[in-house]
């Protein structure tokens, strides 16, 4: 039997990039009103505006957690129009599965990982952020839902906990 779960989360819009993309629009507005057939206004425009357009997809972030029959694949969705794969993670391959403030993962704190961070980016009350140790290499920080956790629960018990 195939267990299916899908989870989506929404990323906190980062401010920063929301100031500048109206910036760079501004810039490519401005400069094509003034420069009216001029080839510096031409390439400021095109630039300014291109990087608007890139900023605008990474400004606008989601992840889509997909746990399918012992593997989870982690998607990321650009402005709700590109979607791009970041991670696929065989299960069996899990040490640990805990929330981030969970005593379940003191044993790791001095340990070094290359960290990713899948999750909304901040910390909420309560907090629904997982970890996950994967192969004793990576930390992987997101936020699955109950059901999810259920799911991965079923086929590793003694390494996941819900505390």
């Amino acid at each position: 039997m195939e267990t299916y779960v899908e989870c989506m989360v929404k990323r906190k819009p980062n401010s920063l990039l929301t100031v500048l993309k109206y910036v760079l629009g501004a810039v490519a507005v401005v400069s094509f009103v003034l420069g009216m057939g001029s080839l510096i206004a031409i390439v400021i425009t095109l630039a300014a505006g291109a990087l608007a357009y890139f900023v605008h997809l990474n400004a606008s972030l989601e992840y889509e957690y997909l746990y399918v029959d012992k593997q989870l694949t982690v998607d990321k969705i650009l402005a709700k129009t590109r979607r791009k794969k970041v991670d696929t993670l065989d299960l069996n391959q899990m040490e640990i599965l805990a929330p981030v403030k969970s005593w379940h993962l003191d044993e790791y704190k001095n340990r070094q990982f290359k960290t990713a961070d899948y999750s909304a980016g901040v910390e909420e009350k309560p907090d629904r952020r997982y970890c996950l140790i994967y192969n004793g290499e990576k930390k992987i920080i997101f936020q699955p839902n109950e059901a999810m956790v259920a799911a991965i629960k079923s086929i590793a018990p003694r390494k996941v906990f819900t505390d």
